[in-house]
């Protein structure tokens, strides 16, 4: 059973600080791809931050120079350290994993369940 848990969201003022964390079970995060996307309300939801093959990452435009992911291999965790926070931020935060299990089984997203994070001005 594959298992994300989202901690870390609340309320902050504009140029704040949050770190987001996602406890995975189920799941090896450093044999598979983990992201972070955000949905504001109304809005569709939106990739923030990944990991790529060989370790690497991806970041939206907004979110470059203030967003960093990481991972804690040992703790099978994965955050978001988001600083320099801005009202257009606010959001629910997912945290995803893509696992391919193939050839034995499929390539599958899995989802946790969100936090919200929102920036006050």
């Amino acid at each position: 059973q594959v298992q994300l848990v989202e901690s870390g969201g609340g309320l902050v003022q504009a140029g704040g600080s949050l770190r987001l964390s996602c406890a995975a079970s189920g799941v090896i995060i450093s044999d598979n791809f983990m992201g972070w996307y955000r949905q504001a309300p109304g809005k569709q939801r939106e990739l923030v931050a990944t990991f790529t093959t060989g370790g690497n990452t991806n970041y939206a435009d907004s979110v470059k120079g203030r967003f960093t992911i990481s991972r804690d291999n040992a703790k099978n965790t994965v955050y978001l350290q988001m600083n320099s926070l801005k009202p257009e931020d606010t959001g629910v935060y997912y945290c995803k994993v893509t696992v391919d299990r193939r050839p034995f089984g499929p390539v599958y997203d899995y989802w946790g369940q969100g936090t919200q994070v929102t920036v006050s001005s």
